[in-house]
């Protein structure tokens, strides 16, 4: 019985923290969504991980290549946060974005931890979705 109770604790405390980092990953993502949205760039900037600052340098960069390659993340309409998990060591959240025309768009985000908190590795656009399936 003591084994079986053991075992439930720990499970629990592993949720927890699991679902505590969850929700770390989301608010940095909508933070940093919030700063695309406000136009923002500097602000948007810093939820991105020191390798994504060192490839666009500034961000004005980075926020020409928000506008142009991904506006559904500069002016989204709706942004509803699915699935985290763990892929070949690395954590991705997935996030479903609805943009301006009502089209619904599948993203996988890349998160690393760093010493001030999660950062945005990178983006996929896994691609569109059909809102009623």
């Amino acid at each position: 019985m003591r084994r079986l109770l053991l075992a439930l604790s720990l499970s629990a405390g592993l949720a927890s923290g699991a679902s505590a980092q969850s929700a770390e990953i989301e608010a940095n993502i909508a933070a940093q969504i919030q700063a695309f949205k406000a136009d923002d760039f500097a602000t948007a900037f810093t939820f991105a991980s020191p390798n994504i600052q060192r490839l666009f340098g500034n961000p004005d960069n980075f926020g020409a290549m928000v506008r142009n390659g991904y506006p559904m993340v500069w002016r989204p309409s709706d942004v509803r946060f699915l699935e985290l998990r763990e892929v070949a060591g690395a954590l991705w959240q997935k996030v479903m974005i609805t943009d301006g025309d009502g089209a619904v768009h599948i993203l996988d985000y890349q998160m690393i931890q760093q010493e001030n908190g999660w950062k945005i590795n990178g983006v996929q656009l896994l691609g569109r979705a059909d809102p009623a399936a």
